[in-house]
């Protein structure tokens, strides 16, 4: 990070009967004569471990820094938690990308942050929250309600977003499927999403692909073993069919996280940089 200024642990949200929800803000330290767009970052990790400011820890070691390049870049970060599997069931961890998304609107004089511009992203299961923010917006549920939940676009890196067809897709190698006992997916819903199919649509980004969308980027590995590429592929399908902006890319060869053989960079790199690409073209748009 070449430039910039952190402020670490944040209270935006505190849920009844949980700890406070913090976030990181990363805030590009130039004076600017104009508001900045922003982004807000959810993490991965399974919706059971995982912690802000983090892409996970194979994308961490690389030292890629993109949330910094954002700063770097021009625009307000803001790197919520969420309610972890754990601590409450779903839909509390899309209630919390909200609260956090709600936060940084009514904040937006406070940190120059244009209200018009702000942006959800997020890796695996942080990416199948800002999916569901993009796509449910207007809700009046969560912390804040009285402030808007919208985003202008949204950014996800191999997300989850159809629970109850995920185990089915799952590539031949899998590591992990959501039809396992215990899986990552049941521990979300509370139960096997074959058995709780009502849940499992109401927790999945692709239920929601008609609604009004921002514009959309996706990106997944073809090789990846937890979160199978269908997911990727169906919504931006989806989205599509319904008229919203789309884009899809898909790194070949490149499993969960941009893991390649050897340690390769080569797929987190190709990520990041165009994430990074598509956040500044829309905050450009005129």
């Amino acid at each position: 990070m070449t430039a910039g200024r952190v402020l670490k642990g944040v209270e935006f949200a505190h849920p009844e009967g949980s700890a406070p929800l913090l976030l990181d803000l990363y805030l590009p330290v130039a004076p600017q004569s104009e508001a900045l767009p922003a982004v807000v970052h959810f993490h991965g990790g399974g919706w059971r471990v995982g912690g802000r400011s983090s892409l996970g820890p194979q994308v961490d070691s690389l030292g890629l820094s993109p949330i910094e390049r954002l700063v770097d870049a021009g625009f307000v970060v803001a790197s919520a938690d969420y309610r972890l599997s754990s601590a409450a069931l779903f839909p509390a961890q899309l209630l919390d990308a909200k609260a956090a998304v709600r936060w940084l609107r009514a904040h937006a004089a406070d940190y120059n942050v244009d209200p018009d511009r702000i942006y959800a992203w997020g890796d695996s299961a942080g990416g199948h929250l800002a999916s569901l923010v993009g796509l449910t917006a207007g809700s009046k549920a969560g912390a804040g309600r009285d402030v808007g939940d919208t985003v202008a676009a949204v950014a996800a890196w191999y997300p989850p977003t159809d629970l109850l067809r995920m185990g089915g897709q799952r590539l031949p190698n899998a590591a992990a499927g959501a039809d396992d006992p215990g899986s990552r997916e049941a521990l979300l819903l509370g139960a096997q999403p074959a058995d709780a199919p009502d849940k499992a649509a109401a927790a999945s980004p692709l239920t929601y692909a008609g609604n009004p969308a921002p514009p959309f980027f996706l990106a997944h590995g073809t090789a990846d073993r937890f979160v199978p590429p269908a997911q990727s592929t169906s919504l931006a399908a989806a989205l599509e069919a319904a008229g919203t902006d789309v884009e899809l890319l898909l790194i070949e060869g490149a499993d969960h996280m941009w893991q390649l053989p050897g340690q390769d960079p080569a797929a987190a790199v190709q990520a990041a940089d165009a994430t990074i690409d598509f956040f500044r073209r829309q905050a450009h748009k005129p």
